[in-house]
């Protein structure tokens, strides 16, 4: 069996209206690429898991603006990715806006909600093609996005996509500590197409 080449993958984009038929593959996609997340019965997952994620997607496709950018390989979904324009109250919360730089609580805000790509597809620039349809359907002046600390692999990539650490976020008071990130659009480094 030889493995497609990294030209053999195309990017598409979907629409809120998509989503409904897109969440199985979705979650697939997700587990795969989080095998340390996906649903254990009583065990503990920090508020993450499949299930969570199809909520979250389906909350999500709400907001004015989603866009969810898909990968497949021979027909076959690989990896993918979401995000929407979003204000800085929504995103970044009473608590943690009054530390937000006044320049960019100006911009166009575009929050990055997942990137997901299985582990045989990791490493070959799919998550930053992904990164990169987003931003150019979207068109953000700033992109922010949360990383789980113990997820060295896509921290590393929003490192090489430019995102710096801007502070520690809970999406709930008792919940899990993440790690704040955000970029400036203008210094992406845009991989060829």
């Amino acid at each position: 069996m030889t493995t497609p080449t990294d030209d053999e993958v195309a990017i598409r984009t979907y629409g809120p209206g998509d989503i409904p038929a897109l969440l199985d593959t979705l979650a697939d996609i997700w587990a795969d690429a989080h095998p340390e997340l996906v649903d254990t019965p009583g065990g503990s997952t920090d508020g993450l898991s499949t299930t969570a994620l199809r909520r979250q997607i389906t909350g999500h496709a709400r907001r004015e603006g989603f866009v969810l950018v898909a990968a497949y390989a021979h027909g076959s979904p690989v990896g993918f990715a979401y995000a929407f324009p979003a204000t800085p109250e929504y995103w970044y919360g009473p608590e943690l806006l009054p530390d937000i730089p006044e320049h960019i609580r100006a911009g166009r805000l575009m929050g990055l909600c997942e990137l997901a790509v299985t582990p045989p597809w990791q490493g070959r620039g799919i998550g930053s093609r992904l990164h990169h349809q987003l931003v150019t359907a979207i068109a953000p002046q700033w992109s922010s996005l949360l990383v789980h600390p113990d997820n060295p692999r896509g921290r590393a990539l929003y490192d090489r996509l430019g995102y710096t650490y801007a502070g520690p976020y809970r999406n709930e008071p008792q919940g899990p500590v993440y790690d704040l990130l955000v970029l400036h659009v203008g210094t992406e480094q845009h991989p060829a197409a």
